[in-house]
């Protein structure tokens, strides 16, 4: 099982949007610049996040994009799920009504397909525990782990946030 590289770039830009004020917007070519990314590979997860209502995107010169609601209220899940669709990762084939056994009448099949029943299990307790999990709870381990950096580094923490990944590496150097 394996979510395309989107979902973690998705859910590093929202974290990046947490702290920006309610009433600006971040454009993509920042977002794209800071993350390392192409605009236009950038702009097709953003647009994913827009449909499923997780951002907003304000159209205009300084546009761009901002958090549609805050960030306890938008879960793991529903991030993967914008930016990867509904369909589960279990796909069952119904391989068992191939096989030989069935083919041939010496069994019949049960009603149900145990495998099918199990995987789909799992899948819905990952999506339960995925739920529970939000940007916030990113958000605070993020600003802790920043804190721990610094003090260790013995680093006076900055006051601005920076702008774009050059702008973070003269700072950090070492970074990457």
């Amino acid at each position: 099982m394996q979510y395309s590289v989107g979902v973690e770039y998705a859910l590093h830009c929202l974290v990046y949007l947490i702290d920006a004020p309610s009433n600006e917007s971040i454009g993509i070519k920042d977002l794209a610049e800071f993350q390392g990314l192409s605009e236009t590979f950038l702009s097709k997860v953003f647009s994913k996040l827009s449909k499923a209502n997780i951002v907003i995107s304000v159209p205009g010169v300084k546009g761009g994009y901002r958090l549609s609601k805050p960030p306890e209220d938008i879960s793991f899940w529903d991030v993967i799920e914008a930016v990867e669709g509904p369909k589960p990762i279990f796909q069952c084939k119904n391989i068992k009504d191939n096989g030989y056994l069935y083919r041939e009448g010496c069994c019949s099949a049960p009603s149900s397909c145990t495998i099918n029943l199990v995987m789909l299990s799992a899948e819905k307790q990952m999506r339960d525990y995925l739920r529970k999990k939000t940007l916030a709870l990113v958000q605070t381990s993020t600003r802790r782990d920043t804190e721990i950096f610094f003090e260790e580094q013995q680093i006076k923490k900055p006051l601005v946030k920076f702008q774009n990944q050059k702008e973070f590496r003269e700072v950090f150097p070492c970074s990457r």
